[in-house]
């Protein structure tokens, strides 16, 4: 101790044991805490079980609509998430009706913060990606 170093400094260029302890119980932590995550492999269209349709419109989802909405969870990004969509009378934050036409309406036309598709997507695009939002 009367060379200036305290008990923590580097012996032979090594630090001390209880460093290391310090190391593996915050790498443990992490692994833990990643465990913990929803984070899942993501299914095949066959393993979804989804017809040519639905594959095409999950296709539209994956380019346009995954950025801001969860497909398999309720929890959202930008916007809520979709899981489960058409399972329910009324849409979780506008209270409209749960159906291929409002909800197409909502893509075609944009909502509060949500853009508007139309001049993007073509009708069969369209129905491709309600085709596939009604599997979630």
């Amino acid at each position: 101790m009367g060379n200036g170093q305290g008990r923590d400094a580097e012996v032979g260029g090594r630090r001390p044991m209880g460093w290391r302890l310090v190391s593996v119980a915050g790498l443990l932590l992490i692994v833990v805490a990643l465990l913990g995550c929803e984070v899942e492999r993501r299914k095949s269209d066959a393993e979804l079980g989804l017809n040519p349709q639905q594959a095409a419109g999950r296709k539209i989802y994956d380019n346009q609509c995954d950025r801001c909405h969860e497909p398999y969870s309720t929890r959202g990004k930008k916007g809520p998430g979709l899981k489960g969509v058409f399972k329910n009378k009324y849409l979780s934050l506008s209270g409209l009706p749960a159906n291929d036409e409002r909800v197409g309406e909502i893509i075609s036309y944009g909502r509060h913060e949500m853009p508007a598709y139309s001049q993007t997507l073509t009708q069969q695009q369209l129905e491709d990606l309600l085709a596939y939002m009604h599997t979630l």
